[in-house]
């Protein structure tokens, strides 16, 4: 009993640290803020200590890291999505890009973790923003915080894309694909993954990622992404007709709008797509 009393005791006061650190953290934000121009904020932000919310954040980190089971992954995932997606991404576009399992051919809806879940696993440092349903981290000083730590992720933008690509080459989206009635599409992740997943490619690539996006190339000119990335680019809505139909935006076009050359070369060398 004395022992469960004292890791109670325990865990008790590093909570009130952390809140301490961060309320330490909000104070010095809030200052800055009140600033009249950018000039000077940014003079005040420069003075103030890196060690004051560093150590509140790498504590923090540490906490994360240290959760049971999945929880660890799961905090540490998310932070790297809501940390170097391309645009902030609604709650049900970071569950489900969470949801995907790399290697595997199915996406599980089910798999999905709840928003309370993702921000209990991020010990706090993740928010929804009400107004845009929109997931972001808690304030600006975090993602420079972040920034600063690129052994924190593992080649994010390389992991990304392959997620990205994982989940558009998955049977469930494929079915999308080749039947074109669906007027109304329960897929959240489908249009960041269909407009971003070149984004996050061209940044960091592996041969992983090349052999999934010749995957998806091949019969790029059938695959629904290929609409979703025609009408971002033209700000247009994406447009569904009762038929089958054939996109007019083919393989080679999407690597060539990404600027990804090895794909560009990969494709015209297994002679699938026609360069006129």
């Amino acid at each position: 009993m004395r022992g469960a009393a004292d890791a109670e005791n325990h865990t008790s006061r590093y909570s009130l640290i952390i809140r301490f650190r961060f309320r330490l953290v909000s104070l010095k934000i809030e200052a800055i803020l009140r600033e009249p121009t950018i000039h000077l904020r940014r003079e005040r932000l420069s003075r103030m200590p890196d060690g004051l919310w560093g150590g509140a954040y790498g504590s923090t980190v540490e906490r994360i890291r240290g959760l049971d089971g999945g929880r660890s992954k799961l905090g540490i995932e998310a932070l790297m999505w809501v940390s170097h997606a391309e645009r902030p991404l609604r709650v049900d576009e970071l569950c489900q890009a969470l949801a995907v399992e790399l290697g595997s051919n199915d996406f599980n809806a089910g798999n999905a973790p709840s928003i309370l879940t993702l921000i209990s696993c991020c010990q706090g440092l993740i928010t929804v923003d009400k107004e845009t349903s929109t997931v972001r981290l808690i304030n600006f000083t975090l993602q420079d915080y972040l920034s600063a730590r690129p052994d924190l992720f593992n080649a994010p933008h390389s992991t990304m894309a392959e997620i990205c690509l994982t989940y558009l080459n998955s049977e469930q989206v494929k079915t999308l694909s080749a039947d074109s009635s669906h007027g109304s599409l329960d897929e959240p992740f489908l249009k960041y993954s269909s407009r971003y997943w070149g984004v996050h490619a061209k940044r960091q690539t592996s041969n992983s990622i090349k052999s999934l996006a010749v995957e998806l190339l091949r019969e790029y000119d059938s695959h629904i992404s290929a609409r979703y990335l025609l009408a971002q680019a033209a700000g247009a809505s994406v447009r569904f007709s009762s038929t089958k139909s054939r996109n007019i935006l083919g393989g080679l076009h999407c690597a060539s709008f990404f600027g990804i050359v090895e794909l560009i070369i990969a494709l015209i060398e297994m002679g699938c797509c026609y360069i006129n």
